[in-house]
């Protein structure tokens, strides 16, 4: 059989170089472009004609991996997402931009292998997480338990506090107060500070 012909798009070459030695292990699977941006995964999606194209969600300024999916998947590349974003918005956004897979960065090389392999020939794999988010999406019972910080935070964001004032208030960093936040939004099916407020109104998360 001939090996599966991958492009590999993220936009921090340290990632992209452990990649690509990772990928060298495995002989049924032929790197044949890098691409550090949406446009040059686009580019060589078009002039390679990969089998494959591993995408990662976040790429910087420009265009986003999402619409970069987009693009690809129209001219019948398969895209698998390998990224560290398991929220509902982008695991929605990324099949519905016709995204082949969705997988965690978190996940063993031997799931990404086969990840690979399966997109080549149009299968789907999710990781587990993201998974059980898709289930829960379609079930329409998407998961609102919040743990203790998470509710601390979502009060102090009914309350109008910005992130600067809750990391002084709960003694924690902004970059750790952000964290939370999506996971808050991802557990409430929401994008927004208005629409996370919302919700644990409507779901009696508040006072």
């Amino acid at each position: 059989m001939n090996p599966v012909r991958l492009v590999v798009c993220d936009d921090h070459v340290v990632v992209r170089a452990g990649l690509l030695a990772l990928l060298g292990s495995e002989p049924d699977i032929e790197v044949v472009g890098e691409a550090g941006s949406g446009e040059e995964a686009i580019a060589m999606a078009a002039k390679l004609r990969p089998d494959v194209v591993l995408m990662d969600l976040q790429l910087g300024d420009g265009i986003d991996g999402v619409e970069a999916t987009r693009r690809i998947a129209t001219t019948g590349v398969q895209v698998l997402v390998l990224t560290t974003y398991d929220t509902d918005a982008d695991i929605t956004r990324a099949i519905g931009a016709g995204a082949t897979g969705y997988l965690l960065k978190a996940e063993r090389p031997e799931e990404l292998f086969a990840a690979i392999r399966a997109a080549a020939v149009g299968r789907t794999t999710l990781s587990a997480p993201v998974a059980d988010r898709v289930m829960n999406q379609m079930r329409g019972t998407a998961p609102a338990r919040l743990t203790r910080r998470e509710t601390e935070i979502l009060k102090l964001l009914a309350d109008g506090i910005g992130n600067r004032e809750i990391s002084r208030t709960l003694f924690i960093s902004e970059a750790t107060v952000k964290t939370h936040l999506g996971r808050i939004y991802s557990k409430l099916g929401v994008e927004t500070r208005a629409g996370a407020v919302a919700a644990a109104h409507e779901l009696r998360l508040l006072p």
